[in-house]
């Protein structure tokens, strides 16, 4: 009689099914076509990137007033229970030490987006201006060209503020470390803009994105609202010490640079820091175009 189990388990018997059925699974994916092996593009879907990959801080560098190039002194940049944290416990006193954390790549045109909230006590010995005080730096200069007292990269914040309990004080502010930006047509070169966001007090999550389109305009947004919008990033201005000369070309427009997170004496937490690449393919025909690209790499479209 026929034994269902032994067919099925029999060596020879799986090794004819193999040998047949395989082959016979290619040709059917050959036949039907490509939409059908793999999944169809959707020019319109976003395709956000995790900077940030939640356990640890692979693609990062660190680079902190007084120290070398990815000495993380105190462990200041960190990841635990899946945030990317500024913390100061090891610290005694702050003593100047401005912190930055740099992502490997440097892009053109994008969105940048994190999720932040400010913790704990700041850090004693801390400037009063710091408290509940982080940035997200854009178009910034390479952490290999830093100095190792300079303060802070070359490049323009998006400054992240807490509230101190009461009163306003507006996040996703401007700050031109070394730069200025064109505003309502004229160039300004004073040092902080205040935004139109709300204040938010206490440890409450708050999202906050930047678009940065080269060297034509950026936009800050919270929670989804534009609260301040500015052209012509450019390199000038103060507000950075220790700098070498060769790296600040004053008047020169910023097309590119690196992205970095500030730690400025307050702990921060952030649980998502994200970007949507604006640089990319941009023929209709191509398998991996996307409608909302802005500036033409048509270099990387495939077929």
């Amino acid at each position: 009689m026929f034994q269902q189990g032994r067919w099925r388990n029999n060596p020879r018997t799986r090794r004819i099914c193999n040998v047949v059925f395989v082959p016979v699974c290619l040709l059917c994916a050959w036949m039907l076509g490509p939409s059908s092996a793999y999944p169809a593009n959707d020019p319109n879907q976003k395709e956000w990137i995790q900077l940030f990959n939640g356990k640890d801080l692979h693609d990062w560098v660190v680079k902190i007033t007084g120290y070398d190039l990815a000495e993380n002194f105190g462990n200041t940049f960190r990841v635990e229970n899946g945030l990317l944290e500024v913390s100061y416990d090891h610290y005694d006193k702050f003593d100047g030490r401005f912190g930055h954390i740099f992502f490997r790549q440097k892009f053109s045109h994008y969105i940048i987006a994190v999720e932040y909230r400010f913790v704990g006590e700041q850090a004693p010995g801390g400037p009063d201006w710091a408290f509940r005080n982080s940035g997200i730096m854009v178009h910034c200069q390479s952490p290999e060209s830093m100095q190792k007292d300079q303060d802070f990269p070359i490049s323009i914040e998006v400054q992240l503020l807490g509230g101190r309990g009461t009163g306003e004080r507006p996040t996703a502010n401007l700050c031109t470390p070394g730069t200025n930006v064109v505003l309502n047509g004229s160039l300004f070169t004073t040092h902080c803009l205040n935004s139109s966001s709300p204040t938010f007090h206490g440890d409450q999550w708050v999202r906050v994105e930047a678009m940065v389109l080269g060297d034509s305009v950026i936009r800050h947004m919270v929670n989804g609202e534009t609260v301040l919008s500015y052209e012509m990033p450019q390199i000038g201005g103060g507000a950075v010490n220790h700098f070498n000369p060769w790296a600040k070309e004053d008047g020169k427009l910023l097309t590119e640079g690196y992205i970095s997170l500030q730690g400025e004496s307050h702990p921060v937490e952030f649980r998502k820091v994200e970007l949507l690449n604006l640089a990319g393919c941009m023929d209709p025909k191509a398998t991996n175009y996307k409608s909302y690209f802005v500036k033409a790499e048509n270099s990387r479209c495939q077929y």
